[in-house]
């Protein structure tokens, strides 16, 4: 069986854009809307970057291509955008890092909020259940690796 070529890592996928004007004003402005929350959510603890910065992908795919090309070109963003338009998947490195860093957020705001626990249980249970979220999400590059350890061994 032949192995699969590796991909181009900024290789662009295609943009549709919508055919009415109304249409792509709306969801360009939806979509730096997300990709500003996702900004936002770089610097403020518990608000998710990952998913504002899909949204904003798909908005600009439909809305804008100058827009889309540029966040498809980020370095930081562009990447993970790829990853999620060809595949539906998500770098297992990313995906850790936003568990992990996820998990200490919420456990220094649930400490914060030591005098509130129905507060802490809605941290806990809006924490875990991102994490389980953002586990079942596949990671290609983590399979792979796996099983080129099972065959090699």
């Amino acid at each position: 069986m032949m192995a699969d070529k590796p991909e181009p890592p900024y290789e662009i996928p295609e943009s549709e854009l919508h055919p009415s004007l109304l249409v792509r004003a709306v969801l360009w402005t939806c979509g730096s809307i997300a990709l500003l929350l996702g900004i936002i959510g770089i610097f403020l603890p518990g608000l998710p970057t990952t998913p504002f910065v899909l949204v904003a992908a798909a908005c600009y795919a439909r809305a804008s291509e100058p827009f889309y090309r540029w966040l498809i070109g980020n370095p930081t963003f562009g990447p993970l955008i790829i990853e999620w338009r060809r595949h539906h998947s998500m770098p297992f490195r990313i995906k850790l890092i936003a568990i992990t860093l996820m998990s200490l957020t919420i456990c220094v705001s649930i400490w914060s909020f030591s005098g509130r626990p129905w507060l802490q249980g809605l941290l806990a249970f809006i924490g875990i259940s991102t994490a389980l979220v953002l586990w079942r999400i596949p990671s290609r590059d983590h399979y792979a690796a796996r099983d080129r350890s099972d065959s090699a061994g």
